[in-house]
């Protein structure tokens, strides 16, 4: 999953774009060197592309010249001795193969072997690619990377001891100021740390869109904008317990988290919904705005505190977890427990007495409802 998401097998992975293979290890270990220095950084690797030995031939033109013999030609000479000439294609069936001639093993397994390779002058000599070539063994590329038609060198990461956000903005802060890039080449920061930057520009849509959603709603039942008001001061409440309960667990906020806390938004509106209808139909029955705050919070105790229950059981093991997929489970789940907890609290405590406050003779009130009184 974690290589599906990075591109490379890791968490986290930076990728290094550009042309020149030597350029990208040089600067990719660079990166490696600044990001090692980096708090929360941890299980850093490249991915190396260069280490292959390459065996390479270049022309002397200067001594082809002096044979009569043509650059292509000596090209030509290395692709049929070493690599292979395709001459024909050979049917078998409805399989189709290529036919190709190139040397016997002996005549091109080594360096000698393949030095010795001749070709005909114009002038009937036979001359080595010993006496047309300067041969040299150097570093080539083991492994070529590419997306987007580009070539890249991969980096791959893991945020350990600190939230993924600020570990990641201050690696990427660091690296911009401690590693120049030649003129072609840029930097990608894949992985998790991509998928959080979507999904927080969602949450960032999602979040204020579901808050003005529930006060709207809030307003159509209630049809006023202080009991609506007063519920919302009860929805703005609840991430303190979820806030409290990363904090005492040592937990760092992230998308899970943050789904945690728009699942809190609901059991908060339910509870306050809970508290403030019992509590306007005590006043519609009689009760003054104080009796009617104290009954409906001691009567409506025993429901409310079932419901937080049945959630904080439920997520309770997996608020506890510490398995494999418990990353993803067990902040939202420590959110939930913790925010209902101090739900809890907030909307038998706080509400009535919020409420024995700003309520006033001319609140709106529901119509008398007979199986109430019963």
């Amino acid at each position: 999953m974690e290589e599906a998401v990075s591109g490379v097998k890791g968490e986290l992975s930076v990728k290094l774009y550009g042309d020149d293979f030597k350029t990208l290890e040089e600067k990719g270990n660079e990166i490696v060197d600044v990001m090692s220095r980096v708090p929360g950084v941890a299980d850093l690797g490249l991915f190396r592309i260069i280490g292959q030995p390459n065996l390479t031939y270049t022309v002397d033109r200067q001594a082809a010249a002096r044979f009569g013999i043509n650059v292509s030609d000596i090209q030509d000479a290395i692709q049929t001795a070493v690599g292979g000439t395709t001459l024909s294609e050979v049917l078998k069936g409805e399989a189709q193969y290529d036919l190709v001639l190139r040397y016997k093993k002996p005549y091109r397994d080594t360096q000698e072997a393949i030095s010795n390779v001749r070709l005909l002058s114009p002038s009937g000599e036979r001359v080595s690619l010993a006496q047309l070539t300067k041969v040299a063994t150097t570093d080539g590329a083991e492994e070529i990377y590419r997306e987007g038609e580009q070539r890249y060198i991969a980096i791959k990461y893991s945020a350990r001891g600190r939230d993924l956000g600020s570990t990641v903005e201050e690696a990427i802060k660091t690296v911009k100021e401690k590693v120049p890039l030649p003129t072609g080449y840029h930097i990608e920061w894949a992985g998790e740390y991509q998928s959080k930057q979507r999904a927080d520009k969602r949450l960032a849509l999602v979040v204020p869109l579901t808050v003005l959603l529930i006060a709207i709603i809030l307003y159509m039942m209630f049809k006023s904008l202080k009991w609506a008001s007063l519920i919302m001061v009860n929805v703005a409440l609840a991430p303190v317990g979820g806030s409290l309960a990363l904090l005492v667990t040592h937990t760092n906020i992230s998308v899970s988290s943050s789904v945690g806390f728009l699942a809190l938004f609901g059991v908060s509106v339910q509870t306050g919904v809970i508290m403030l209808e019992y509590i306007n139909q005590m006043r519609v029955n009689g009760h003054s705005i104080e009796a009617a705050a104290i009954e409906g919070a001691v009567l409506r105790l025993r429901p409310i505190m079932m419901t937080m229950l049945v959630a904080t059981l439920g997520l309770l093991p997996a608020a506890m977890s510490h398995g494999i997929g418990s990353d993803s489970q067990r902040p939202f789940a420590i959110v939930i427990v913790g925010g209902l907890i101090a739900d809890l609290i907030i909307s038998v405590f706080l509400l009535p007495t919020l409420y024995v406050w700003i309520a006033g003779p001319d609140d709106i009130l529901p119509a008398p409802n007979t199986e109430f009184e019963n």
